[in-house]
C-alpha cells in the first residue's frame, strides 16, 4: 500500500527512520515489561491527568509539577520506550540522572518553561505520551474516541499495572497529559482507584488563535486539521479554518466539561490558564488540597516562579480577531 507523505514541515516531519528503531526496540522489550508487571496490581498513589484542550496551558502545567521535584511523569526519554514504560524510567535513571561522573553529559536535560506547539525540548521534559495511550485506546480514524465496543475491551489491568511499574521505578506519584482521551472521562475516572482530573481552560478566542498558528507553522498552511479530532469532524473539516478551529475547541471543552460533571468533586479540578499564570502558588494549595483528599501529601512550601507570563496578546490583524470572534459566537 502506497504511503501517505507527511504533510508536516520542518523539524516537526516524522522521521521515519526513527519510528522503525522505535517500533523494533518496543517489540523487544515488551515481553520484559509483561514480566516486570506481573508483581504489581495498580499504582499505590494518585494519578494526575490533565485534560481540556490544546493550547490552553497544558504542557506549562505539565513543565510546572515537573520542576517542583514532587511528580513522577513521561519524560522525551521515557517516550520512546512507550511499550515498555518501567525499563525507560530505569533507563534515564542510568543515562541521564545518574551520570556522576559525566560520561553522558550531552544529554540536554530540559529547559524549564519553553516548548513549541506543545513539545518540550530536554531528555527530562514531560513528554505527551500519546503512543502509549494510543496501546490502549484504538480511537476511529476520523475522531479522537474510541468505539463503544472497543471501549469496553481496552485492558484496565494491563493500564493499571504498566503504570503502577512506572510509579515504582519513579517513586513518585503519577502526573500525565490524558486529552487525547477527553471524551472518555467517565471511563478513565472508573478505571483507576485514585485519580485526580485536572481540566486546563483558557480563554478561547485565544486558544483559536494559537491553533491557526500552530498549522502555519506545523504545515506552512491554515488549510489542514491540526491535533484533536472531536465526532463533529466529518463536517468540520469542510467549513473555512477559522471556523473550523472555533467549533473545534468548543466541542472538545464541550465534551471535557461534560466528563468532568460526572466526575466526583474530589476527584476533579477545572484551572483557568489566566489564574495559573497569576498566581501558581494559589493553584499550588488547590492542588496540595486535592491531592491530600485522596491521602498524598506534597511536601514543603510553594518553591516554584511566582507568575508566569499568560501569552494571551492579539497578534491577529483587527480583522482576523473579528473573525474569530464572529466563529466563537457561532457556537455559543
Amino acid at each position: 500500500m502506497k504511503s501517505i507523505p507527511d504533510p508536516r514541515i520542518g523539524t516537526f516531519r516524522r522521521s521515519e527512520r526513527l519510528e522503525v528503531l522505535l517500533k523494533e526496540l518496543n517489540g523487544l522489550l515488551a515481553t520484559c515489561q509483561e514480566e516486570v508487571g506481573r508483581t504489581y496490581v495498580k499504582p499505590r498513589l494518585p494519578i494526575l491527568l490533565l485534560m481540556g484542550a490544546p493550547h490552553s496551558g497544558t504542557t506549562l502545567f505539565m513543565q510546572w509539577l515537573a520542576e517542583s521535584g514532587q511528580w513522577a511523569y513521561p519524560s522525551n526519554t521515557i517516550s520512546r520506550f512507550y511499550a515498555a514504560p518501567y525499563i525507560g524510567a530505569r533507563v534515564q535513571q542510568i543515562l541521564i540522572e545518574n551520570d556522576i561522573g559525566g560520561e553522558i553529559s550531552d544529554f540536554k536535560k530540559t529547559s524549564p518553561f519553553t516548548s513549541v506547539l506543545g513539545k518540550t525540548t530536554g531528555a527530562l521534559a514531560p513528554h505527551e505520551f500519546w503512543y502509549f495511550w494510543r496501546r490502549f485506546f484504538p480511537l476511529y480514524p476520523e475522531a479522537d474516541v474510541v468505539p463503544t465496543e472497543a471501549l469496553a475491551g481496552v485492558d484496565v489491568e494491563k493500564l493499571n499495572r504498566e503504570l503502577a511499574t512506572l510509579e515504582a521505578a519513579l517513586e513518585k506519584p503519577l502526573a500525565l497529559k490524558a486529552m487525547l482521551l477527553n471524551w472518555h472521562i467517565p471511563f478513565l475516572d472508573t478505571a483507576f482507584d485514585k485519580v485526580l482530573f485536572v481540566n486546563m481552560k483558557r480563554d478561547p478566542s485565544f486558544v483559536v488563535q494559537s491553533m491557526l498558528e500552530g498549522r502555519k507553522r506545523y504545515f506552512g498552511t491554515e488549510d489542514l486539521w491540526y491535533s484533536f479530532k472531536p465526532p463533529e469532524y466529518a463536517w468540520l473539516k469542510d467549513r473555512p479554518p477559522v471556523e473550523q478551529v472555533a467549533g473545534q475547541i468548543h466541542f472538545i471543552r464541550q465534551a471535557t466539561d461534560a466528563g468532568m460533571a460526572q466526575v466526583a468533586p474530589a476527584r476533579a479540578w477545572t484551572l483557568q490558564y489566566e489564574d495559573f499564570c497569576r498566581d501558581p502558588a494559589a493553584a499550588w494549595a488547590v492542588l496540595a488540597e486535592k491531592m491530600a483528599g485522596l491521602g498524598q501529601v506534597l511536601s514543603g512550601d510553594y518553591a516554584g516562579p511566582r507568575s508566569f507570563d499568560a501569552a494571551n496578546t492579539i497578534r491577529a490583524t483587527p480583522a482576523r480577531w473579528e473573525e474569530i470572534r464572529a466563529a466563537m459566537r457561532k457556537y455559543v
